[in-house]
């Protein structure tokens, strides 16, 4: 039986789905093609008919990814209330604890620093998207907060959450959270004041 290309862009968005929470359950390199096609439903053989080989699949993981956190902006209001907003949630205990459902760069980012240049830079465009779209909602209407500055705390999140997934010691984990958050928000916040030479 041919199935359309309708269906055969469904089941491509069905792997990648299921290879974007596996992959940030497990790891890029602890998920084999087996399990990621297996939780997608599918046989090994369907693979090849969709991607060229795994970095192929990461690439377009990575990017899909990318895209819905870009996209997820879209339900945070404008200004400084809905980047609190964002960053509270991002540094929660409810993200650290669900690294499936979660942010990438927290799950892969020691995984994406390994993988080809190609594949790095699908990451580098979406993260940069990702990051100029969050600035832009931190001050609408005036000078651009530099992407560097947001980006500096972006990786100061990133690294809280990565190091309270690795505490034992939850209430630490937490309190890491809370002001990994108030730190957040307060170079934010410096970011976002006008500088002479930004005007």
């Amino acid at each position: 039986m041919r199935y359309g290309k309708e269906h055969k862009q469904a089941t491509r968005e069905r792997i990648v789905q299921a290879a974007g929470r596996r992959f940030k359950r497990d790891g890029i390199d602890g998920s084999g093609v087996s399990a990621l096609m297996a939780d997608a439903g599918l046989t090994n053989g369907a693979f090849y008919k969709h991607f060229s080989s795994k970095e192929d699949l990461v690439a377009n993981v990575l990017a899909d990814q990318l895209r819905e956190q870009l996209e997820s902006l879209d339900d945070v209001p404008a200004g400084r209330g809905g980047v609190e907003l964002f960053v509270r949630h991002y540094l929660s205990p409810e993200h650290r604890d669900h690294r499936d459902h979660g942010c990438p760069s927290a799950a892969l980012l020691d995984e994406i620093g390994r993988l080809t240049d190609t594949t790095k830079e699908v990451y580098g465009d979406g993260l940069t998207a990702f990051m100029d779209a969050l600035a832009g909602r931190l001050s609408p209407g005036q000078p651009q907060v530099p992407r560097s500055a947001t980006l500096a705390v972006f990786a100061m999140m990133i690294g809280a959450v990565q190091l309270s997934r690795a505490l034992v010691d939850r209430e630490l984990g937490d309190e890491l959270l809370t002001r990994a958050a108030e730190n957040a928000l307060t170079l934010l916040d410096a970011a976002a004041e006008p500088h002479p030479e930004r005007d």
